[in-house]
């Protein structure tokens, strides 16, 4: 199954006509009978055939109910709904802040053409090291065979998140609890201070795993119900449209500042609208976290 698109159709077609709420592998289909993973198989296929047996020729196929709306099946994916996400995961402050940080470090020391290089750097790696993860992930899921609890789980990390970020765009405080961690801050400033290209993408890399606490609930979601919905070979665009989409307001903070809009500027609309733009993204986590569960039931 696993490298064969058409044989994962097919157990993905018949996963929701059976109403299989977490579908693996291996799976034993018996009539309406299913039996998902090595224990209910081991423990229980013996008593399933002789129940089968006991039946007048078992249930037809045609005879199966579909259940794409029943509780965990998420098969409502559409591109709209991963361009939401995504945007509402690019709006993610920490890697706003060390962007901004890095340019102001280099603005005056180097070339427009350096300072475009560097950026550039910096962005593809938080780019490759989103993307590579959620391949990772996206196979880690597609083994298991728990891509609706992944989904379910990760809407309501989602809305917890969100709730965080309203409650601390409420609160008057200097720091916020889902950013980088303090003590995270000294490797960054130490590689934002050398500026090097390779300084720059393990720069990136270090915020793609230190930033996930911020918005990292949604990219797990969209992620549960590609992988819920979709062959890996199907979700790889999602996921690089998703990746994309994540990257965008960097690329355009970055040209922005390469075209002779002063990096403070950057910084001091930053600072100044940071509550804001928490607040907004904890409202939008939650409406994503609400549509993905209660979505199914209302579709």
């Amino acid at each position: 199954m696993y490298h064969n698109a058409t044989n994962q159709a097919l157990f993905l077609s018949m996963d929701q006509n059976l109403g299989i709420a977490s579908p693996g592998v291996p799976t034993i289909i018996i009539g309406n009978h299913t039996l998902v993973g090595e224990d209910q198989i081991r423990d229980q296929l013996e008593q399933v055939i002789l129940a089968e047996q006991a039946t007048s020729g078992g249930p037809a196929q045609g005879n199966l109910t579909v259940a794409e709306n029943s509780p965990g099946t998420f098969s409502h994916l559409t591109v709209p709904l991963v361009i939401v996400a995504a945007g509402i995961d690019s709006l993610n402050p920490c890697a706003f802040t060390v962007l901004i940080i890095l340019l102001l470090s280099i603005i005056a020391l180097q070339s427009r053409r350096q300072v475009l290089i560097v950026g550039v750097t910096y962005i593809a790696a938080v780019f490759l090291f989103y993307f590579i993860s959620g391949i990772g992930v996206l196979s880690f899921v597609h083994l298991s065979g728990i891509s609706s609890l992944i989904a379910l789980a990760a809407a309501v990390i989602a809305i917890v998140l969100g709730v965080v970020n309203i409650i601390e765009a409420a609160v008057k405080k200097d720091g916020f609890f889902l950013a980088i961690p303090e003590s995270k801050k000294p490797v960054i400033e130490r590689y934002i201070t050398t500026a090097t290209l390779p300084a720059a993408f393990v720069l990136g890399v270090l915020v793609g795993i230190f930033e996930l606490p911020c918005t990292g609930g949604i990219y797990l979601t969209i992620l549960g119900l590609i992988s819920n919905t979709l062959t890996f070979t199907e979700g790889i665009p999602y996921l690089l449209l998703y990746n994309l989409i994540f990257v965008l307001p960097l690329i355009v903070i970055l040209l922005a500042v390469v075209l002779g809009i002063p990096p403070e500027r950057v910084n001091t609309w930053r600072l100044e609208n940071r509550r804001k733009l928490r607040f907004a993204i904890g409202v939008a986590m939650i409406l994503v976290g609400a549509f993905i569960l209660i979505g199914p039931r209302l579709l």
